[in-house]
């Protein structure tokens, strides 16, 4: 199994250690529900070194990205970043990536753990002259600081003025003494930045950030708390609620494609789509009944099949079961009455618009 440089530290900590796409990652430190309320009032820290990370750079550098990616990378200016799903001549999703532009010619693809193989030989696979291509993964260690104090701490450590570092954007610079690459994106929905560095110094980043965040009410936070955070807020998560057999537009993820732009991978399959209308829509509902959702438990409605849930869970700050499931799409509208089939039993529940929080 892969660690990350901080796997010592997680286990000193006293985490809860678990296999993640191959990885030995930290799925609570006190408690999910802890972890996930310090994030929305405070701040938490988040090890996500287990991200791939892949460098492509060249003449034809903007093009391949531009074949690539179903968003359009031509709008990025460097220090610019783009979330964007890359997909399958069907539609399929490949992967939902971050494209940082580094330079003219110069860009960082940032890639969902599990992925990172697949990713790399999909773009090895359809990589055209003009282009070099590197994975750099094991080149980098990356920390997420989420939560409303998370500039105030970070600010103390870096020269970069973080006031200046707008939504989905990056500077490089020094962090602690070391070397960085600081962007801000965030998979929580809070206010907060990612710390790309060395592997050799992430244990002092790490220390640094606590000893820094101790009066702020900094705490570590794991996989957990990581996912029902971006459950709130609807956003998707790689082998849950995208896959090779969704696509981007019944997954509302359209504001993520650019059907005008030059010819990408599924831009035919997604004009058609688009064209034809769609069947199914990922759609969020609240459990009225009692009992949590899980992925791949069945949808009904009126006793007939009508979906299933790609994500559910108890909500820390609703207090509420909340989940995210495909159904028909004259479903999915609001206040539309539905059951989760838990344990044999239809639960009730209901279509509630989106994000939860």
């Amino acid at each position: 199994m892969n660690k990350t440089p901080l796997t010592q530290i997680h286990h000193d900590l006293g985490a809860k250690m678990i296999d993640f796409g191959g990885w030995e990652m930290p799925v609570q430190y006190s408690g999910i529900i802890s972890e996930h309320r310090a994030v929305r009032n405070q701040c938490g820290i988040f090890d996500v070194s287990h991200m791939g990370e892949i460098i492509i750079r060249g003449e034809k550098a903007t093009s391949f990205v531009q074949k690539l990616i179903a968003n359009n990378a031509a709008r990025l200016q460097t220090g610019g970043i783009l979330y964007t799903p890359m997909c399958y001549p069907d539609g399929g999703i490949v992967d939902d990536i971050l494209v940082y532009r580094t330079g003219d010619k110069d860009y960082l693809l940032v890639v969902n753990a599990a992925n990172t193989d697949k990713d790399w030989q999909w773009i090895q696979k359809n990589r055209i002259k003009g282009v070099e291509t590197i994975n750099v993964s094991d080149d980098y260690a990356q920390l997420a600081l989420q939560g409303p104090a998370s500039r105030d701490i970070l600010q103390q450590l870096t020269e970069i003025n973080l006031a200046d570092l707008v939504y989905y954007n990056f500077k490089e610079g020094k962090v602690a003494g070391t070397k960085a690459l600081l962007s801000r994106t965030g998979y929580t929905g809070e206010l907060g930045y990612e710390i790309y560095l060395s592997p050799e110094d992430a244990v002092n980043l790490w220390e640094s950030l606590f000893s820094t965040g101790e009066d702020y009410g900094l705490v570590p936070a794991g996989l957990g708390a990581r996912d029902t955070l971006r459950l709130e807020k609807k956003y998707c998560l790689y082998g849950n609620d995208i896959n090779e057999e969704t696509n981007p537009l019944e997954a509302g993820l359209g504001w993520t494609v650019d059907l005008t732009k030059e010819d990408f991978f599924g831009k035919e399959r997604l004009l058609k789509i688009r064209e034809e209308g769609l069947t199914r829509i990922l759609a969020g509902f609240k459990v009225t009944g009692r009992g949590i959702p899980r992925h791949g438990y069945k949808i009904t409605a009126a006793g007939k099949e009508v979906g299933e849930v790609t994500s559910g869970s108890f909500s820390p700050t609703l207090e509420e079961n909340i989940g995210l499931g495909y159904i028909k799409k004259e479903l999915a509208e609001p206040n539309q009455k539905l059951s989760i089939l838990i344990r044999g039993r239809e639960i009730d529940a209901e279509v509630v618009k989106t994000p939860f929080v």
